[in-house]
């Protein structure tokens, strides 16, 4: 059974992805290996979505002096914690896995998060300790830290592969890939050529122009143009194929990384795909998963084809704070305010770390209220869905650009739109704008305090009395609670105060006065005033 299983297979490379703590340098290291600049083509110096991309490396054999170049796929993978989800696709998708951690920092909260990712996919990994050209680099310290977390390496109570390099310089990369094709020889990694093509959809995105692309990894089979993709219910004719580079090709072989355009609707990212042969077999499997949705929808959720405006959640992870609530909750907290935003971004991965950001965006009195979210740009339908309460509702881009049509609307009217090419700056204004809707409260404070001890005339509304300030300041235009009896019987405001028979704009505490208060309720001997000013809590 297992010849016949084997018969006709090949061996394929490696799918790889480097993983890591935020600026531990992964995307330094691809950028050193594919020899092209991807840091400077991301905002911030942060990688913000999975990128995948396919390297020739060449190795020596020691013995012999020999040389023989190997083929190995990268998929880069965001550090920052907004792209759990990406990252966790990223670890499902590969074969081996690249642990960056910094010489200088050693393991940090992003790196244990990466580690549980790659033990939960279940594939072997390469620990590369980064950063040794730094000044404060300290392998040794690096790898204590490693093992106080529980990952074990070579020569530190492990077995696990550990490689010193610097990114930025290339010192060491060459053995990080060797090691790196010793793991794949081992794992003994093979693909049937003569089979049609299955894998995982890395990413999705809607381009106004070209439509709904995926990024995909051929796992097993060849993906060949005139065959269909499917993918739950999304389905898409493989009228041409791109590789990494966007170079048009006639056909994918195993392990390689290809877009994918023309799809019905957005593909669910970390989904596996299969390829059949005609649209008609391509509407029936998506026909069957829309119908197996249906039947168990808290299973796997049906989602909705994606109208010409995209404004279709394209997955939904675990409700946040952030997002919608239902009438009985708003009921439960009716003294709640709600800051209603639209949310656009330019792939399904960006998205979804946008959300979880927003997530953390937590206050008692106001809530951020997603009104409606989608990938691609910010198109017609959301200016006139912003339209319906444009003093409120905010649309918030991440690489979303509007479009003409919601431009020309835009520009005519009072809509906000704000568009962001890094995540803090956007949960950054978010937060600021969520800040600013909190309703201001404001509280009485006492200011001074006198007992009455004599009644000298009442004209209308105007009393004019005699006290002595028991404690604080009595001022000139002052509003001051009448007190009898510790319990307040009205109110009224100071028009006029005397000392020892002179004018003067206030009393201190222990001294007598005269003043005159405008109030509708009689003061009597034996009552206080007692002086307040309203101030913002």
């Amino acid at each position: 059974m297992s010849n016949n299983h084997e018969k006709g297979r090949v061996k394929r490379p490696p799918i790889v992805v480097v993983m890591g703590h935020i600026d531990h340098g992964k995307s330094t290291l691809l950028d050193h290996i594919r020899k092209s600049n991807i840091v400077a083509g991301e905002a911030g110096g942060i990688t913000q979505h999975v990128g995948a991309y396919q390297v020739e490396h060449i190795s020596k054999d020691n013995n012999t002096g020999t040389e023989k170049k190997h083929t190995v796929t990268f998929l880069d993978t965001p550090g920052h914690e907004a792209f759990c989800g990406i990252r966790e696709r990223g670890a499902k998708a590969a074969d081996i896995a690249i642990l960056v951690v910094s010489a200088e920092d050693g393991v940090k909260p992003q790196t244990i998060e990466a580690y549980k990712e790659i033990k939960s996919a279940g594939i072997p990994f390469v620990v590369a300790i980064n950063k040794i050209d730094k000044p404060n680099a300290d392998i040794n310290r690096a790898k204590q830290s490693l093992g106080e977390n529980e990952i074990y390496v070579e020569g530190w109570g492990g077995d696990i592969p550990c490689v010193a390099i610097s990114a930025l310089n290339g010192t060491g990369v060459s053995e990080l890939l060797d090691m790196v094709i010793l793991v794949a020889e081992l794992a003994d990694l093979k693909a049937d050529p003569n089979k049609p093509s299955e894998g995982v959809v890395v990413e999705s995105e809607l381009d106004p122009r070209k439509g709904i692309s995926a990024t995909l990894i051929v796992k097993d089979g060849v993906l060949e143009v005139g065959k269909f993709v499917v993918t739950g219910t999304a389905y898409s004719p493989v009228r041409f194929i791109e590789d990494f580079k966007g170079d048009k090709i006639e056909k994918a072989t195993a392990s390689t990384p290809v877009v994918i355009t023309g799809w019905n609707e957005v593909p669910a990212c970390g989904d596996i795909f299969v390829t059949v042969g005609s649209k008609k077999d391509a509407e029936r499997l998506t026909g069957s998963a829309a119908s197996s949705s249906a039947k168990d929808p808290m299973d796997t959720p049906s989602p909705t084809a994606l109208g010409a405006a995209g404004s279709r959640p394209p997955s939904r992870p675990p409700r946040r704070p952030s997002d919608s609530f239902t009438d009985d909750e708003a009921a439960e907290t009716p003294k709640i305010i709600y800051f209603p935003i639209i949310l656009k971004a330019d792939t399904v991965g960006s998205l979804d770390g946008v959300k979880f950001e927003l997530g953390k965006i937590e206050h008692d009195k106001v809530k951020i209220k997603i009104v409606s979210e989608g990938i691609g740009g910010i198109n017609e339908k959301d200016a006139k869905t912003a339209l319906g309460d444009p003093e409120n509702i905010v649309i918030v881009g991440f690489n979303a650009e509007p479009d003409k049509k919601a431009a020309a609307i835009i520009e005519r009217s009072p809509i906000q739109v704000k568009n962001f090419s890094i995540i803090y700056e956007l949960s950054e204004f978010v937060r600021n704008a969520l800040l600013a809707r909190v309703p201001k409260e404001y509280i009485e404070e006492s200011t001074g305090r006198a007992k009455i001890l004599a009644i000298f005339s009442k004209e209308k509304d105007r009393q004019v009395v005699g006290g002595k300030v028991e404690t604080g300041i009595i001022s000139t235009g002052n509003e001051v609670r009448i007190m009898r009896r510790d319990a307040e019987i009205g109110r009224g405001k100071i028009r006029e105060l005397q000392e020892k028979k002179l004018r003067t704009s206030e009393v201190a505490e222990g001294h007598e006065f005269g003043v005159m208060v405008e109030a509708k309720v009689e003061i009597a001997v034996g009552d206080r005033i007692e002086a307040v000013r309203t101030v913002e809590k």
